[in-house]
């Protein structure tokens, strides 16, 4: 759906702008990491510009992405917008969709069916997972301050694709094999954000060990068991991690607000806290977070 993606980059932004600037409420704008593109910068921080193809098959959702940030930053320059921006990096946890291409549940739903694990490329390309409850905190963390800068929202425990595959073959106890496919045009190669200054402005930095949560993953396919083909289809293609840094496409929920947090008031950003991953974290369309 290209011109669709397009239009909400463009068009719902600017709606959305405008709701805000008539209720006096916050707006938060969840981007992502694909503004990047493929990076000659790494890790990205937040002043790196990027390396992105425009016209590419990738491009409908990285300038839409970026489109979006420019419309929200004019906002904020010109109209004194209360306004930030979250970009956000490669997500996982409970309740993601089984089959829209993303690498950890295309991986979780294959091995616990003993199907191949398909693996995109040669699948040294690298990506940086970060659970669900992390991304969540981070991005309300956003939204309680009063940062009109964009903001890196992810993990940095750095890996290989492959060795992703190999990590979910090793905690399902799956007999099922790693099988290599064509690898998506403009697929980054490496990953990985610099969260230097979620750190310094919010206190924020991951707490859930990979291993932790992804055997939270597992045991939510496991006992949910999507009806899905071993194969992902779509425009996400092989597991490659294509639009990788949603959490189920929150950036969909990344609209204007009175609150910190929907049906809660609205609180100055208290200090980060540990806690241990949970299921009932939602990751579907409906979660509070911009991919």
């Amino acid at each position: 759906m290209p011109l669709e993606t397009l239009d909400a980059g463009s068009i719902g932004t600017r709606a959305l702008l405008a709701v805000a600037e008539r209720d006096g409420a916050r707006f938060l704008l969840a981007s992502t990491s694909e503004v990047y593109g493929d990076p000659l910068v790494h890790p990205q921080r937040e002043d790196y510009w990027g390396n992105v193809n425009p016209v590419g098959p990738r491009s409908v959702y990285d300038e839409s992405k970026r489109f979006a940030e420019a419309l929200v930053t004019a906002h904020v320059r010109t109209r004194g917008a209360d306004a930030g921006i979250v970009r956000l990096f490669n997500t996982y946890g409970p309740r993601m969709r089984a089959h829209d291409g993303r690498a950890v549940p295309t991986f979780v739903c294959q091995a616990l069916a003993g199907d191949p694990l398909t693996v995109a490329g040669d699948g040294r390309q690298t990506r940086s997972l970060c659970y669900v409850d992390d991304t969540v905190d981070g991005v309300l963390s956003v939204a309680a301050s009063r940062s009109v800068r964009p903001v890196n929202i992810g993990g940095t425990d750095e890996v290989t694709v492959v060795d992703i595959a190999r990590r979910v073959l090793e905690l399902t106890g799956s007999s099922s094999r790693i099988e290599f496919v064509g690898r998506p045009v403009d697929d980054p190669q490496r990953r990985r954000p610099d969260t230097a200054l979620a750190r310094e402005l919010l206190g924020w930095e991951p707490k859930v060990p990979w291993e932790e949560g992804i055997k939270q993953t597992i045991a939510y396919f496991a006992t949910s068991r999507p009806n899905r083909p071993s194969r992902p289809s779509g425009p996400s293609g092989p597991s490659g991690l294509n639009h990788p840094d949603r959490p189920s496409r929150p950036d969909q929920a990344g609209g204007p607000s009175r609150t910190a947090s929907p049906g809660q008031p609205h609180q100055p950003h208290q200090p980060h806290q540990s806690k241990q991953p949970s299921q009932a974290r939602r990751t579907d369309r409906t979660s509070p977070a911009g991919r």
